[in-house]
């Protein structure tokens, strides 16, 4: 395979992390271009979604750019990796590990990209792969059943929003614990009941549970779940079985792509990704519903993302290059 050579970019604008008390304390900084590693690509980043993972692992990014969602334009290819990457419109999930999309470029492993469909402006594709990608994981470790019912608590979030849809097209019946103001929303979405958590009956119902809250309140679902059922934890895992031995025989699952970029094969993301560009294909055509997009410019990234962390909103912040 030809050696593609990177372009002509030595330094650019990125938000690094130091240490602080808050988001704000991400630092505009000035980055190095690297010669790429093996199997990576440069991306040219026109859009950036913020996610809560991002301000929730930022004590564990000292001296990193943190950010995992973004969408732009491959600029540079290692020379192992197919040069017909060269200019295409990508979409992408990031590892933790490496600097992120908190940046004007990121260099990325080739196997995580996923091509966006002409249709689709960058913001929207940016707002996509965590929330949708870890929905996909959750709904996939149930199996399908149409008419089942299914709860899905902390609805009213990114993931939530394509969990409910996602869920509704298999034809499971949703319920939802929410927030009131995301009622009419989750149910134009395919959600057939909405309530607040202190609504919600605990009596065994449900086959399923797919929490995004946390742990203890993951754990707290269990009782809703009627014998052989399924909980999908996707915000920390309940560390202690939630059920007597040989009681409801439930199954417990946990969700995490960051799983993917540490133990995940080539045949994994290859899965993945493929996945990633039908569900944004079927975004850009209007079958799978993104939220609304709440865009802000490059310099007001630090304050949107203490926003998220204090979140009293509905959409999806973007960061627009």
């Amino acid at each position: 395979m030809r050696r593609v050579p990177m372009p002509d970019i030595a330094q650019w604008r990125g938000w690094q992390w130091q240490g602080g008390d808050s988001a704000r304390d991400l630092q505009d900084s000035v980055m190095t271009a690297q010669p790429l590693q093996p199997g990576d690509v440069l991306v040219r980043n026109a859009a950036i979604g913020l996610n809560p993972v991002d301000w929730k692992v930022l004590e564990s990014q000292v001296g990193l750019v943190p950010g995992v969602d973004g969408a732009g334009t491959v600029v540079a290819v290692a020379s192992d990796v197919d040069p017909a990457w060269l200019g295409a419109r990508v979409a992408y999930h990031q590892s933790l590990r490496r600097n992120g999309s908190f940046a004007e470029y990121t260099p990325v492993a080739a196997q995580v990209l996923m091509r966006v469909p002409e249709a689709m402006d960058f913001a929207s594709a940016a707002a996509f792969p965590c929330p949708a990608l870890t929905a996909w994981q959750a709904i996939t470790k149930l199996p399908l059943l149409p008419g089942a019912e299914v709860l899905i608590a902390g609805a009213g979030g990114s993931v939530g929003h394509f969990l409910v849809q996602l869920a509704h097209v298999r034809g499971f019946v949703v319920t939802t614990l929410s927030h009131p103001r995301h009622w009419d929303r989750l149910k134009a979405l395919g959600a057939k009941r909405c309530v607040e958590d202190t609504e919600h009956n605990a009596e065994p119902r449900y086959f399923a549970a797919i929490d995004a809250v946390g742990p203890q309140h993951a754990a707290s679902l269990a009782d809703a779940l009627l014998a052989n059922g399924h909980l999908v934890c996707i915000q920390g895992r309940v560390e202690q079985w939630p059920c007597s031995p040989f009681g409801r025989a439930i199954s417990l699952h946990e969700v995490a792509l960051g799983a993917l970029h540490t133990y995940g094969s080539a045949q994994q993301w290859q899965a993945l990704t493929r996945q990633g560009e039908q569900l944004l294909a079927q975004l850009a055509d209007g079958r799978l519903q993104s939220e609304t997009l709440l865009q802000f410019p490059y310099e007001q990234l630090p304050r949107e993302l203490q926003a998220l962390q204090y979140r009293n909103f509905s959409g999806k912040q973007i960061i627009v290059l």
